[in-house]
This record gives structure tokens, C-alpha cells and sequence, in this order.
């Protein structure tokens, strides 16, 4: 496995203020207490982090969902899911490709208190596979940008960079837990039929402030199998 991360100062492509971010950002400026409740006392997020990590509150429940030993989230991007995972899960195994969302990450962590429950990993994800452990897989991998809503439908096989199905199957290979992040326009065919013949998967609908804005589906022993049985 990929040596643990060891953050340096980030680069100067974070951005901490309204002024030093591109316009098309500055709508999520607004956001910037939902996205994270410590903010203002010094979170760092680069520009794809503004747009992607996971609200808060948003997290904390996934977090609650996902209690256990050993959790990785497999695209940690600036911290926000990993660090509420350091609160319900005993470690927590951190893991992205880009070296300025780890710093931030690590860096965010520490405003929260928990960096000491999470090992981060700078590396590929698919490639650490064969080397990781786990009861629960948290995937939320890229989806593309913001652009990604202009899809009437958002195909998990051809639309996030890497084939959204053959990542699902390659995490099998660690546990059956999975929890997938994905955009309120997926098609929930393809996310169902992940589970497989015979097996089950719950999808939540994620609103805030009223407006459906995210999926989360569970598989494995992540599945409220009475919440499902009573809504068949």
C-alpha cells in the first residue's frame, strides 16, 4: 500500500475567499457554512472541492449509516465525508489521486479534531484494491463538473471518469458494505441492478432546503431492510 500522506502547505489553487475564487464558483461561496460548519476557522477547499464534497449535515447521516470498525472512503477529495466517518468509525483510510485535495483534507481534519483517527493514502484508489481492508466502502468518485445535471440521465458507466459499474464490482473484492454517492439524475436501473440477483439495495433520496440534490445507495449489510420491507 501507498506510504501514508504527509501534508505540506497547500497549493495556491485553494481557495479560501470569494475573491480569490473564479466567478462560476462564487455561488457555492454562499453555501460555504453548509458545506462545512468550521469554515471560518480555516477550511481549505481547491476549486473541485467547492462544488463536490458533501454537505455536513449530509455526511454525518451517511456517517451514522456507515458505523464500524474500518471504513474507506475511496475519493476523500478536501475531508468532508472522511471527517465524520473519524466520528463513528474506529479508522478511517482516506484516499485520493490529487496530492492538493489530500493537504486540504488532512489540513480540515485537524480544524475538526479527528486527524488522528484518519491514515491518508495519495494514491489510485483500483490500484490499492488488492492491498485494502475494510467493512464498509464509501464510493463518491468524480462525476465530471458541474455540467453533469445538464444529462437528462446520469449513466454511472459512461459519465463519471472511470466506469462507475467496474467500480462497484472491484470494490466487492474488499467487502459487500458499499455506500455510493451519486447525482440526483442517476439512473436507478443501473444502480439497483449493482446488487445483483436476489440481493437488495436501499436508495436514499438526499434533500436540502426542500430540493432533492443527491442519491445514496446502500448494499450489503448497510441495507435498513425493515425501512425497505415497510416500503415495498
Amino acid at each position: 500500500m501507498s506510504s501514508s500522506f504527509q501534508s505540506t502547505t497547500p497549493e495556491k489553487r485553494v481557495h479560501c475567499s470569494a475573491e480569490t475564487m473564479p466567478d462560476f464558483l462564487k455561488k457555492y461561496w454562499t453555501q460555504r457554512s453548509i458545506l462545512f460548519t468550521k469554515y471560518k476557522e480555516g477550511i481549505l477547499m481547491d476549486e473541485e472541492g467547492w462544488y463536490s464534497v458533501t454537505p455536513e449535515d449530509v455526511a454525518i447521516h451517511i456517517a451514522e449509516r456507515c458505523r464500524c470498525d474500518i471504513i474507506i472512503d475511496a475519493f476523500c477529495g478536501v475531508g468532508g465525508n472522511a471527517i465524520q466517518f473519524a466520528f463513528t468509525c474506529h479508522q478511517v483510510i482516506a484516499i485520493d489521486i490529487d496530492e492538493t485535495k489530500l493537504m486540504c483534507a488532512k489540513h480540515n481534519a485537524m480544524i475538526y479534531g479527528v486527524a488522528d483517527r484518519i491514515e491518508f493514502i495519495l494514491g489510485d484508489y483500483l490500484k490499492l484494491i488488492p492491498k485494502l481492508k475494510a467493512d464498509v466502502v464509501f464510493l463518491s468518485p468524480p462525476w465530471g463538473g458541474p455540467n453533469y445535471l445538464s444529462a437528462k440521465t446520469f449513466d454511472i458507466k459512461t459519465m463519471i471518469p472511470m466506469d462507475g459499474e467496474k467500480l462497484y464490482r472491484e470494490s466487492l473484492k474488499i467487502t459487500n458494505n458499499i455506500a455510493y454517492y451519486l447525482p440526483r439524475n442517476v439512473n436507478i436501473q443501473q444502480i439497483t441492478n449493482l446488487a445483483g440477483r436476489g440481493n437488495t439495495c436501499e436508495i436514499q433520496e438526499v434533500y436540502i432546503n426542500g430540493k432533492l440534490k443527491t442519491m445514496v445507495a446502500y448494499y450489503g449489510e448497510l441495507v435498513d431492510m425493515d425501512f425497505c420491507e415497510n416500503n415495498a
